[in-house]
């Protein structure tokens, strides 16, 4: 680990997701000395999840001025970087890499193969032919400036690597389990650039299971989301939930709502809840077995008000599929471990969100005024690239987001 810091590196990437990977591989091409930094153990965690699993690369709109109208305001400021690498650069990359693609609905972009490891395992091979340097599980801590110039970045084992030219592609806010926590906008601000936060749209989820409805006005302190599409995990959050006349609300679920809001437009989407978060399948299934025990007497029906808020039980017997008057005692082994899977995966259906059009969703992120978009350098510091998610351009789902990243990268590993 420490042998880098004598190692003055020709390009350090910060941020090993689609943006930096093609950054670095495109540096690497061009015989620079990289190193590719990734705070989690593997690279591009978030594209593997991307477009429900199965990854929109890009979009496949062939007049570069109506592509570049979808990112609303920011157009003018991406047409220099947009004629350097465009969307047909990333079908060509892609496809002469050997990873064939097929154009769906709205020119919507996705490998034959429907899976983003396809996308993954392009970026990775393009990196080793590079010879790029990658260290995984390396989290960076802070930034060294002196003057108009990056000098080095510090990692959280102390280490300080130094280099000619750094490139921040650290990602937004979004997916934050994936590792993209907003640390480049901290670091940004911190040394001057100006950052906008990003918001999201806070908006209650409804949902098709008529069970949910009954029980309007109920809130569950504690319960654990899985967001799946595809039975893909996309994010998982856990805290408070309230069920209300049409679906879900509570601050857990607001904050799921600009995601899933993205989600829909690929597919289905459904929420898995678990109720009893604190306790593995295993733990709970001996305390079901300890309750059973303790009322063996009693109906089915009877015995889950210690584990359940009162109104959830009736809806939790019916779910489990067991008779609410059999006697606790003859309950069989098969359906307490149902029940089991019942309580820790409550399956609901998305049927969409509440009021989005009145949502706003700025993505945040550095102001493009700040941006040199021919080369992606910062106009504050001569030899720091920016690229992707890291900047404030607010875009449409379709392939767009990640066009941005290809784009944006391609031209910073370019110049850096």
């Amino acid at each position: 680990m420490h042998k880098h810091e004598e190692t003055i590196w020709d390009v350090v990437v910060i941020g090993g997701g689609a943006s930096g990977m093609m950054t670095a591989g495109r540096a690497g091409s061009l015989g620079k000395k990289v190193l590719l930094l990734e705070k989690n153990d593997e690279l591009g965690k978030k594209l593997l999840i991307t477009g429900g699993g199965r990854c929109n690369v890009t979009n496949a709109e062939q007049d570069l001025r109506t592509l570049l109208s979808k990112f609303k305001d920011s157009d003018k400021f991406l047409f220099s970087a947009f004629s350097q690498f465009s969307n047909k650069d990333t079908l060509d990359f892609f496809n002469s890499r050997g990873m064939e693609t097929k154009v769906e609905a709205n020119n919507r972009v996705f490998p034959i193969t429907n899976k983003a490891e396809s996308v993954w395992n392009v970026l990775l091979e393009y990196l080793k032919t590079n010879k790029v340097t990658v260290q995984s599980n390396c989290t960076v801590v802070g930034i060294e400036t002196d003057g108009d110039k990056i000098t080095s970045v510090k990692l959280k084992d102390k280490t300080v690597i130094k280099a000619k030219s750094f490139v921040l592609s650290t990602g937004g806010k979004s997916h934050p389990e994936t590792g993209s926590t907003g640390d480049g906008f901290k670091w940004l601000a911190e040394i001057g650039h100006k950052v906008t936060e990003p918001t999201a749209s806070l908006v209650p989820i409804s949902v098709e299971d008529e069970w949910v409805k009954t029980l309007q006005g109920v809130s569950l302190e504690n319960v654990k989301i899985t967001v799946l599409q595809n039975e893909v995990k996309q994010e998982i959050k856990k805290g408070k939930i309230l069920f209300t006349h049409f679906g879900l609300s509570g601050p857990t679920i607001l904050n799921l709502s600009s995601e899933v809001g993205e989600l829909l437009k690929y597919g289905d989407v459904f929420l898995s809840l678990d109720i009893l978060p604190d306790l593995d399948y295993g733990q709970l299934n001996l305390k079901l077995q300890d309750i059973f025990k303790e009322k063996s007497n009693k109906k089915f029906k009877n015995t889950l008000d210690s584990l359940l808020p009162f109104a959830m039980v009736p809806i939790i017997v019916g779910l489990s599929g067991i008779d609410g008057d059999k006697p606790s005692h003859s309950i069989t082994r098969e359906e307490r471990l149902h029940l089991v899977q019942v309580l820790k995966d409550l399956r609901v259906k998305v049927t969409g969100l509440l009021g989005e059009d009145k949502a706003i969703v700025t993505s945040g992120g550095v102001s493009l005024e700040e941006v040199d978009f021919k080369t992606m350098a910062s106009k504050l510091f001569s030899n720091l690239y920016l690229t992707g998610d890291i900047l404030n351009i607010d875009r449409p789902s379709g392939g767009y987001s990640l066009q941005l990243c290809w784009t944006t990268g391609f031209v910073a590993g370019s110049n850096a």
